[in-house]
């Protein structure tokens, strides 16, 4: 059996070509996870010591959204960024080591917003993967994340503050608590809230434990949505929700921050619908809208006034699509052989034809990009449940690439990813885009994403806080067991 141990670190620097190393330490900036913070098991992922650096001559995509800029130079001290320049503007600061970048594009970290620590196993069971996905994730460059909901979430707790002093790698983490669910969902872990107090009970106990936000599911009522999101924000804490007994406009109304799967859980437009009850037959009302009308824009124009965010999932809902590639390489790998059978045998043609009508897919992403184009907060998450082939940090890469073929451009695409994740987690003035003053969370890659997508899988070094991480050893270091650790 495989055990779960990283790879030896490569040669420091080995996977990028002409650098030279000039340490300079300077004290780490003021909540900077320095390096002499970071546990053995941890360093065994670090590619540099140094803390004092350049990243030089990069296609830079800042995450502002503005065009790609070529031939730049970021400068990194004590794990924040002292300069963005253009490569040609001055020579190297002395004592500061040189990453050469020719050839290599450069975006901030990705921030996630809809992330797991489980993972499906079948007959309904989620196992917590507390082990493999927090590496996972950073070596996707996802540097910060919130978890989706939670199953388990003293462990998510515990992996937060694990992740938090060093001990282990992975993303920073924003822990969602345990589902704010109605009587009868489909999970034995789900809570059952059936009155406003309970749901009231509910979010101040795990308040109390640590966790920062909360999401609704499928079978609450309006009620007991509404009394679990008072206390929430009494407390500073934001709802998000996955929803189908109350529909956006409902939501919205009752002060929801944000909605789960761009408009894939949307009941506004099934006929007769009754007020509190969930009921089938979205798929036909996307199908059947005029995304042109007034009445899928009112929604969509509704959730902007109130300030609602959307999360964009496409990973979740890819296979909804004709003709769909096949989970990245690496992605079917890393997991437990029996689990990885399991979702192979969902992967290829239904013997009876498509078990989805085609267009799905495109409707999904059409409907989102609306919500985008009139202004509202896009923001991206992976999802990795489903039908198992969402695998955490491989599923992040392709949730860029998702949104490039929904019709954002890639500049775009990125600023979905990192800047407004950042926005909607209110650390903007910290993390999401490439400033200066700002936390050195960053992504480098080989080639120039602007002219190849597939870019974002040569992902070589994800820096959190100024600290550099060999994404190839972070990948490498996880195998076989996935789904299960």
């Amino acid at each position: 059996m495989t055990s779960y141990s990283p790879t030896p670190p490569l040669p420091r620097w080995s996977l990028l070509p002409g650098l030279f190393l000039a340490l300079a330490l300077a004290p780490p900036s003021i909540g900077a996870q320095s390096l002499p913070e970071l546990s053995d098991r941890t360093r065994a992922f670090v590619a540099s010591e140094a803390d004092h650096f350049v990243i030089r001559d990069v296609v830079l995509i800042d995450g502002t959204g503005t065009p790609a800029q070529r031939e730049m130079t970021v400068e990194v001290r004590g794990g924040r960024i002292v300069g963005v320049h253009p490569a040609t503007r001055a020579d190297p600061p002395a004592g500061a080591e040189v990453i050469d970048g020719s050839g290599a594009t450069l975006i901030p970290g990705l921030v996630m917003l809809h992330e797991h620590m489980f993972y499906p196993s079948g007959q309904g069971r989620y196992n917590t993967n507390e082990v493999s996905f927090p590496t996972l994730y950073l070596a996707g460059g996802a540097t910060t994340i919130r978890t989706g909901g939670s199953l388990d979430p003293y462990t998510d707790l515990r992996t937060a503050q694990l992740i938090r002093q060093g001990a282990i790698p992975g993303p920073e983490m924003d822990v969602t608590g345990p589902y704010l669910e109605g009587p009868g969902g489909f999970i034995r872990a789900f809570p059952q809230l059936a009155t406003p107090q309970e749901a009231r009970d509910h979010v101040n106990f795990w308040m109390d434990q640590g966790v920062t936000s909360f999401k609704a599911y499928n079978l609450i009522d309006r009620a007991t949505l509404g009394a679990a999101i008072e206390v929430a924000h009494a407390r500073g804490a934001k709802v998000t929700g996955h929803l189908c007994s109350i529909t956006y406009v409902e939501a919205a109304d009752l002060g929801i921050d944000n909605l789960e799967h761009g408009f894939f859980a949307a009941t506004d437009w099934i006929e007769d619908k009754e007020p509190d009850q969930c009921v089938g037959g979205g798929n036909a009302s996307y199908l059947a809208l005029d995304l042109e009308g007034r009445q899928f824009l009112d929604v969509v124009d509704h959730l902007i006034d109130r300030g609602v965010a959307l999360t964009s999932t496409l990973n979740v809902v890819e296979r909804r699509g004709e003709g769909r590639p096949l989970p990245p390489e690496g992605a079917l790998d890393v997991l437990l052989p029996q689990l990885r059978s399991a979702v192979e045998s969902r992967l290829g043609p239904a013997p009876d034809g498509p078990s989805e009508t085609p267009e799905l897919l495109r409707r999904y992403m059409d409907m989102e990009k609306v919500f985008h184009d009139r202004g509202g907060l896009l923001v991206a998450g992976t999802d990795p449940t489903g039908g198992g082939d969402v695998v955490p940090g491989y599923a992040n890469q392709r949730a860029i690439q998702l949104l490039v073929e929904m019709g954002l451009a890639i500049e775009e695409a990125v600023a979905v990813a990192t800047r407004n994740g950042a926005i909607y987690l209110e650390r903007e003035a910290e993390i999401g885009t490439v400033e200066e003053g700002k936390r050195a969370d960053l992504v480098l890659m080989e080639g120039d994403l602007t002219a190849d997508l597939d870019a974002i899988r040569q992902m070589r070094l994800v820096f959190k806080d100024g600290v550099a991480y060999d994404s190839r050893a972070l990948f490498e270091s996880v195998g076989g067991w996935v789904g299960v650790r």
